[in-house]
């Protein structure tokens, strides 16, 4: 197989400053892929990061703005495709903001929803149709174990990527016949400071059968090969990377 089995393409990673996003987007790299690390209050980790894969050899760069954000969106993907097609677009960005339903306020609601699945509406949409006419696409939703299982204090946050979960099987049926292939990853608990707060060693050891947290490197190894050319007969599926949790 070839070293660099994405050379010549263009990927767009959300939420590249975070944990999972950055590993993601530092696969896509090493593939071969030119990636565009999106980001939104972070923006020196993107750029960091982008300065990183280049000195590595292969070619990033950061694109700061507010996936929650109609005309931010719009500008951006409209700047993105002015450089050429992006083939591969890995919508991680999310954010939690828990709360027991009944002490849920508003705000919460509305903010992880905003993000985890309109965001996806915001940069997918427009990116889709060049994308399409290039008859070759990759489009990775990143789930979450609780929009399968359920998680007490995530009502919104599995709302949220259970919709994306929803989208993206009505996505692949659209584009299937297009050479462009919809999936979501759905990782359970990944190492991550977001995580460390959460579950301490024995919690994790208790609840997942392979008895640790998962690696982000773990996830993106699934992200790379559901890029790749050898997985363009899997679409519509939403696969898990949980350790056995469920």
């Amino acid at each position: 197989m070839n070293h660099k089995p994405l050379h010549g393409k263009r990927a767009l990673v959300t939420g590249a400053s975070g944990a999972l996003g950055s590993a993601i987007a530092r696969r896509l790299a090493a593939d071969g892929a030119h990636v565009l690390l999106h980001a939104n209050s972070r923006a020196d980790t993107v750029a960091a990061l982008a300065e990183e894969l280049g000195a590595a050899g292969h070619t990033a760069e950061p694109v700061v703005f507010d996936l929650t954000d109609d005309a931010a969106c719009a500008a951006a993907t409209a700047a993105m495709l002015q450089a050429g097609t992006v083939q591969i677009i890995v919508n991680n960005a999310g954010v939690h903001d828990d709360a027991v339903f009944p002490g849920m306020r508003a705000a919460q609601w509305h903010k992880v929803i905003d993000v985890s699945l309109n965001g996806f509406f915001r940069v997918t949409q427009p990116l889709l149709l060049p994308m399409l006419r290039t008859r070759w696409g990759r489009i990775l939703n990143i789930s979450s174990v609780a929009a399968i299982a359920g998680n007490r204090g995530q009502v919104n946050y599995a709302a949220a990527k259970g919709g994306l979960n929803s989208a993206t099987k009505a996505l692949a049926l659209e584009v299937a016949s297009r050479g462009v292939t919809v999936n979501a990853i759905a990782p359970g608990i990944i190492e991550s400071p977001m995580a460390a707060g959460s579950f301490d060693a024995e919690t994790i050891k208790r609840l997942v059968p392979v008895q640790r947290a998962g690696t982000p490197n773990e996830v993106a190894a699934l992200a790379g090969f559901l890029a790749s050319a050898e997985a363009g007969y899997i679409t519509g599926q939403i696969i898990s990377v949980n350790g056995g949790l469920i």
